[in-house]
């Protein structure tokens, strides 16, 4: 009977939380049911061996539940920098917010059977245990928050996706505004931090709502809703926030900005349903990315041999050029592009470093992109704009730094030369490369005001 309590949790954890507790409330339930599943098996077995095949009978029933579950987080580990941080922020988190409580309660339930209280050391030992079970729910229990703007509007809401929900971070001086809707880059992408940390002044000008991707962030949970994950949803996620803030703000029209991956998205969702846009702004702008990864491929094979990194070099012709279907293939690409191309990289880990992030988004952070990437980026690999969307029925306005990486900048010139649009304007950036919004904020914002302007005359 003992090893039944564990058996169902795990069962019932790996359907419930098949990537592990992604929430708050989450995090804390998973805690009391791990307390009361360890003391049930310690006072039932009255043995301490409970504190070991409590827990297992729990991971291997987790393991086998969610056997149907795909990406990093989930899947086997592999030997990589990134299949590292999905095991220790993946199987290593779950472990902590479930497996640690239960092995701290079986521990105090099989001692509440015994006649004698135990040495000194061991109940020390379950005491800390406990207290550090006590600091970990308090951590996993702080909410995401967002300061207030007086007269203004400053919110974290969640959108209706249609069978799950998005994330989307609502901020503006004024309330009456025009409505701009900020789509990020990665899949699994969350850039709330960086727009609160490089941008805040939009809110002086727009009512700025940043939405996580589905899969990053507060919708890393939405991952596994279904349909499952893939351009389509994305087009669609992006439709759904639009609309929300239409409706909530009392705005026919909104303003559209996209970048990089998402910036996809954007320009379809823009062609797509034009009636529900002011205009659309593409930054970092993808155009087609099997094209893009295999200039990527060819500059950094090309980079390796000329540095002599004979490492990079054989496990760049052992994969030989994308497109690729799992995420620990694009390995290569997504770690060395930053150095060839001498860009920042993804961004700052300061950016992280916000109250509109959980705990829980922070450390999740890069299992939502390696999650998100291997669902849906094959399905992204279909696109290209200059077939798909030769024209777009909005005004069409593109910020794009100087410096950009040549996989994406040869796309979108080509794209940008044959595109049909009411009106058509290109703003580049000097000295800032794929991230420019971030790079060059106070330059961007003055391109979003002009683009305001033009559009509202």
């Amino acid at each position: 009977m003992a090893v039944l309590a564990p058996v169902g949790w795990g069962i019932g954890a790996g359907f419930w939380t098949p990537r592990g507790p992604l929430t708050p409330g989450e995090a804390l339930w998973s805690i009391a049911l791990s307390v009361a599943v360890g003391l049930a098996a310690g006072w039932l077995s009255r043995s301490r061996w409970a504190m070991l095949f409590a827990p297992a009978a729990f991971v291997a029933a987790v393991e086998l539940a969610r056997a149907t579950a795909d990406g990093p987080s989930v899947d086997g580990p592999h030997l990589s920098m990134f299949g590292l941080v999905a095991l220790i922020t993946g199987r290593g988190l779950h472990g902590l917010l479930s497996v640690l409580p239960m092995i701290v309660a079986a521990a105090c339930g099989a001692g509440m059977t015994r006649d004698q209280r135990g040495s000194l050391v061991r109940r020390a030992g379950v005491a800390s245990g406990a207290a550090a079970v006590v600091l970990v729910a308090v951590a996993a229990a702080i909410p995401a928050r967002t300061a207030p703007i007086p007269g203004g509007v400053a919110d974290l809401v969640t959108v209706d996706a249609g069978g799950y929900r998005l994330g989307v971070l609502i901020r503006g001086r004024n309330p009456s505004a025009p409505v701009l809707l900020f789509v990020p880059g990665a899949p699994g992408g969350m850039e709330m931090g960086a727009m609160r940390r490089h941008l805040s002044a939009l809110e002086d000008h727009f009512v700025v709502a940043t939405m996580d991707r589905r899969g990053g962030g507060a919708s890393y949970p939405a991952l596994d809703g279904s349909p499952p994950v893939s351009l389509d949803t994305g087009v669609a996620d992006t439709v759904a926030a639009t609309n929300y803030l239409r409706e909530r703000f009392g705005q026919d029209r909104i303003y559209l900005l996209a970048h990089s991956g998402g910036s996809l998205l954007g320009a379809l969702a823009a062609a797509r349903h034009p009636e529900l846009y002011a205009a659309y702004v593409g930054t970092g702008q993808a155009v087609d990315l099997p094209e893009t990864d295999g200039i990527f491929y060819d500059d950094i094979l090309s980079w390796a041999r000329a540095t002599g990194n004979n490492k990079l070099e054989r496990r760049l012709v052992d994969l030989g050029p994308p497109p690729y279907q799992d995420f620990y293939s694009y390995e290569p690409i997504v770690t060395n592009t930053a150095a060839v191309y001498g860009q920042d990289g993804a961004g700052s880990v300061d950016d992280l470093d916000v109250a509109e992030y959980t705990l829980l988004d922070k450390l999740h952070t890069l299992n939502a992109m390696m999650d998100t990437w291997q669902a849906q980026y094959p399905d992204m690999q279909r696109v290209d704009l200059r077939t798909d969307v030769p024209r777009l029925a909005v005004p069409a306005y593109f910020v794009q730094g100087a410096q950009e990486m040549r996989g994406l900048a040869e796309p979108f010139a080509q794209w940008y030369a044959q595109l049909g649009a009411p009106t058509k304007r290109l703003f580049v950036l000097d000295d800032a490369g794929h991230r420019a919004l971030f790079e060059q904020p106070d330059r961007f914002v003055d391109a979003l005001t002009r683009v305001r302007a033009e559009t509202t005359q």
